[in-house]
């Protein structure tokens, strides 16, 4: 069952909507500047108003939160869904996306340096793949 308050941390917001595993990584995450509101970084200790718009950096994955209502407690995914929406562009999703589909270049080990072929051989390869993308 969902429990709605009036103040919450925005760490222990994170944390129930199921941004981040954890509270302690929630915690961590604004502390390093990876939660932001209006482009200011925001301490773990920031009580969250319904209405506000969060940037939320988790490795390269960047999401963009308009907070719709608050959760005390840990939910299950389908219940929290239902107290924030994801604002987060299109365009910044497709290139989060993007990155598992990059070619893997691997080279056997105990082989040395790219010959002067090689090296043409790897950069046509990724050169080819931009391009592919970018249309």
């Amino acid at each position: 069952m969902a429990v709605e308050t009036e103040k919450l941390r925005i760490d222990k917001y994170l944390w129930a909507i199921r941004i981040f595993k954890t509270r302690s990584l929630a915690t961590e995450a604004c502390k390093a500047g990876r939660v932001k509101l209006n482009g200011q970084n925001v301490k773990p200790s920031y009580m969250v108003k319904i209405g506000e718009l969060y940037s939320v950096q988790k490795g390269i994955e960047r999401k963009m939160i308009q907070v719709t209502g608050l959760l005390e407690r840990r939910v299950d995914a389908k219940t929290a869904v239902q107290f924030y929406e994801d604002k987060t562009p299109e365009e910044e999703t497709y290139a989060y996306k993007s990155t598992f589909h990059a070619p893997v270049l691997k080279r056997d080990q105990g082989t040395g340096r790219p010959t002067k072929k090689d090296r043409r051989e790897i950069d046509d390869l990724k050169s080819d793949w931009w391009e592919d993308t970018e249309d």
